[in-house]
């Protein structure tokens, strides 16, 4: 049994790496849980130094390991080496700031001293996806490492060379041999991963299925998880919006990484006053997109990470246009090798249809028309996911009472949604608990311990 890397652009074979057998996984958790022990003593100064040395490596190598992610999951080049940089500003972020982040917090009581300390859980396993191979690890592994925790990485199948590289960079930055390990597992022997008891906690980005699946072992176990799952953002354009640059970004959000991203905008929620005008520009704008080699820098759509996932997304179209949604332009498969879907808008969606209700992780824009602001935050709020939001109009102050009222882990106005290490990032409803980056993300894997000392 092996992983095999898959070039989405032709369905040729990169490479294929072995599957590890249970020895070789009892072996590495053993050296892993060992590394624990020594990292979560060793000094935030040294703990911080790997860590901005990591960033280095990341720029000294940057072509590198963006031409793997490219090669791997079809990114475009040039968002390939953006996901490079953003993992190295990650790391130096942690350095930088993670120390601040976990100094004693003094609180007053009836001690003559008392505070809270945050400690290391220990081995930390990190369940994640394919859609942006190193970005969604490191914004793990940063702060997870900076606190004194170790990590144990089980990356998406159809990305093995990116779980590898990752482990490399780490290794080369001068992290103390195991403290983080990729092993080579399918998604079925994660539950007896989780389960063993030198597992203290468990982080996985990825599914809703999935999600359920991780977060019932986990409390079985009564280990600590966080869960960052599917998102169906509604991006939410009032009469008064700047149509220009609301069309603009509207694009961006939609069709980065050929739409294959969890906080990328999917339902356009538009009041009814300026939805022909909206839609016009968009049109055109969506249209001029062009699909090809994600190595050629003119190419401005990538294909999509796989074939399967291509003919399952234009399913979900093909179920809308027939329950009523109208295909303003795309909806179809690009024709010959690859997974290659055109770029794609659906008009009058309505309840009842696959593309009102479910999440459509590729290149199609879903537009929802509103009579008005309230029926607009009505429906952006008629979802089961609650991941990310925002809202586009002239009045600051207007966007920010409307960002309040949409049910999300985040919500932007006049911006498109995005992570960033410094403001924390995490989901509401379906789509998920507990928060990464920021100060919050490094407090997420501690044990937050009081200390009372009379």
């Amino acid at each position: 049994m092996s992983f095999a890397a898959v070039n989405p652009v032709n369905g040729e074979i990169i490479s294929e790496i072995p599957a590890w057998d249970e020895k070789a996984i009892e072996q590495a958790l053993a050296q892993v849980a060992e590394a624990g022990h020594l990292w979560a003593a060793t000094p935030m100064e040294e703990r911080c130094q790997r860590m901005r040395r990591a960033a280095e490596i990341l720029l000294e190598n940057k072509e590198h390991y963006a031409e793997l992610v490219t090669r791997e999951m079809g990114k475009l080049i040039g968002e390939a080496r953006a996901e490079v940089e953003k993992c190295a500003w990650v790391c130096e972020y942690y350095a930088e700031y993670g120390p601040g982040f976990l100094q004693k917090q003094m609180i007053d009581s009836d001690a003559s001293r008392s505070y809270v300390a945050f400690q290391p859980m220990g081995p930390v396993l990190a369940v994640m996806p394919w859609n942006f191979p190193l970005w969604q690890v490191f914004r793990f592994a940063a702060p997870a490492l900076i606190a004194g925790n170790v990590g144990i990485l089980k990356h998406a199948s159809n990305v093995p060379q990116s779980a590898l590289a990752i482990e490399e960079v780490f290794h080369k930055a001068g992290f103390p041999a195991n403290v983080f390990r990729t092993f080579m597992i399918r998604a079925s022997q994660v539950s007896a991963l989780l389960e063993d008891p030198r597992v203290k906690a468990v982080t996985l980005t990825g599914s809703e299925p999935a999600g359920r699946k991780v977060a019932a072992t986990a409390g079985a176990n009564i280990k600590k998880s966080l869960l960052e799952l599917g998102g169906s953002d509604a991006f939410i354009v009032l009469e008064d919006a700047d149509l220009d640059l609301a069309v603009q970004q509207a694009i961006a959000s939609r069709f980065l990484n050929a739409g294959q991203s969890c906080i990328a905008a999917k339902r356009f929620i538009v009041v009814d006053a300026i939805a022909e005008d909206f839609l016009a520009r968009f049109k055109a704008g969506v249209e001029a997109l062009k699909a090809g080699d994600p190595f050629d820098p003119t190419t401005t759509l990538a294909p999509m990470a796989r074939v399967d996932l291509r003919d399952e997304l234009h399913q979900q179209v093909l179920d809308s246009i027939a329950a009523g949604a109208v295909a303003v332009t795309g909806c179809e498969v690009i024709a010959g090798k690859g997974a290659y879907y055109k770029a794609s808008i659906l008009d009058r969606v309505e309840p009842g249809m696959r593309a009102y209700s479910e999440e459509f992780f590729g290149p199609v824009a879903i537009v929802i028309r509103a009579r008005d602001e309230a029926e607009a935050i009505r429906i952006a709020n008629d979802t089961p996911f609650g991941l990310g939001g925002s809202v586009w109009t002239r009045d600051s102050q207007r966007g920010e009472r409307v960002a309040l009222q949409v049910e999300s882990g985040a919500t932007f106005v006049n911006g498109m949604v995005k992570s960033d290490p410094r403001l924390p990032f995490g989901g509401a409803k379906n789509s998920g608990y507990g928060r990464e980056l920021s100060l919050l993300g490094i407090r997420e894997f501690v044990n937050a311990k009081t200390i009372w000392v009379k």
